[in-house]
Formats: structure tokens, C-alpha cells, sequence
């Protein structure tokens, strides 16, 4: 099997994957992925499409991510890793469409205005 390359993004954050098939060793800027993100739930949401499309173990990862917060990497991972599931099997996209893996977040940050001391936050308005 050849190596299939694929991108998601989710706020300023851009994950690059190349996914082989192999014995499960995900390998996330030089890291093991457990290692780069320490938390249950971050691990959590790197595996749930492999969970969905019962494909375990299946496929080696080497990921590229930059860019936003740990949160933000995780989810542009998981968009990636879903995307390449639906280009090896297009059966895979029901499965993965309705836990809405397969839908780009296009929440962003609002910028912030002039005149204004945030996105919406005004400075304090002062009568006398």
C-alpha cells in the first residue's frame, strides 16, 4: 500500500498525515503521539476514527501539526486521519459523517476592532 497524505485544519491550526499501513505507531512532529498530547481525551479524539472504522493497529502515522493550541492540533489530526479513512474505503464516510468527523470547524478567533478593547468588550464608558 502506497502512502496516502491528507490535511485538516481546525482554528490556526494545520495537520499534515501521511498514513501507511502498520502495526499502530503514531509519530506526531518526531513524538510519539502519548508524549505530545498527555491528556486522556486529546489521545482520545486522535483515535476515534481508527475506534469508528475498526481499524486498530492497522496504520502507521507520521504527522506534521502547527500552529493554535494543543486542542486545536488534535481536532485538524482527527479531520486528517478521517479524510484518509474515506479516501482507502468510501464506506467509511457514513460511520465517520455521523459522529461529524468529517465536517471542517469553521469557528475562528474575531478580531479584534479599533476603538474597542477586544472583539466586542468596549472601554468603559464614563458619564462625568
Amino acid at each position: 500500500m502506497e502512502v496516502i497524505n491528507t490535511l485538516g485544519r481546525r482554528k490556526k491550526s494545520v495537520a499534515r498525515i501521511y498514513m501507511t499501513k502498520g502495526k499502530g505507531k503514531y509519530t506526531i512532529n518526531g513524538k510519539d503521539y502519548k508524549e505530545y498530547f498527555t491528556t486522556v481525551a486529546l489521545q482520545y479524539r486522535i483515535n476515534q476514527p481508527f475506534t469508528l472504522t475498526d481499524n486498530v493497529d492497522q496504520y502507521d502515522l507520521k504527522v506534521n501539526v502547527a500552529g493554535g493550541g494543543i486542542t486545536g492540533q488534535a481536532e485538524a489530526i482527527r479531520l486528517a486521519i478521517s479524510r484518509a479513512f474515506v479516501q482507502i474505503d468510501a464506506d467509511n464516510k457514513p460511520a465517520l459523517k455521523a459522529e461529524g468527523l468529517m465536517t471542517r470547524d469553521p469557528r475562528m478567533v474575531e478580531r479584534k476592532k479599533p476603538g474597542q478593547k477586544k472583539a466586542r468588550k468596549k472601554f468603559q464608558f464614563s458619564k462625568r
